[in-house]
């Protein structure tokens, strides 16, 4: 497994960054790891979503914006912490975070990682990743591009 990218500030804590390949390996090997999608609820219906069942757990669906207006949700890091610790997960837990290319999911990173989860890591290359030069999604890099598990939901 290696980061491909070094830390990225976020306040006193720092954000990590993998690729999704990688970070579906992290997943597999840490029983405590947790991934977070923070798409909007549109992408988890129409594009699908992560399948962790062969490594045991389902990714946390925590919405970092809201569509259509597509504003960050102001108290996204007290309901994700809330979330997390009713599924007994502590700030020690190392949160992988995934959006559609990488951007909101980092983003999210680093509003957990100031509030005080002290390994957070961003999915660099996100669910459906970069562009191909037809302008589609999902077959350059990402999760899906990957080969990584995803179902429709």
């Amino acid at each position: 497994m290696t980061l491909e990218t070094g830390n990225i500030s976020a306040g006193a804590a720092a954000v990590s960054a993998m690729p999704a390949a990688d970070a579906f390996e992290a997943l597999a090997a840490d029983p405590r790891a947790q991934l977070v999608d923070v798409r909007t609820k549109a992408e988890w219906n129409f594009v699908g979503v992560p399948d962790l069942s062969s490594v045991g757990r389902q990714p946390v669906l925590a919405e970092w914006q809201q569509f259509p207006a597509m504003t960050a949700d102001p108290h996204f890091a007290e309901r994700l912490s809330g979330a997390l610790a009713q599924a007994g997960l502590g700030q020690d837990t190392t949160l992988f975070f995934i959006c559609r290319s990488g951007a909101r999911s980092l983003a999210a990173a680093k509003a957990m990682a100031a509030a005080g989860f002290g390994n957070c890591i961003n999915v660099s290359d996100g669910f459906e990743g970069d562009v191909d030069p037809q302008r589609h999604r999902g077959r350059v890099n990402g999760w899906k591009a990957a080969g990584l598990p995803w179902v429709q939901s």
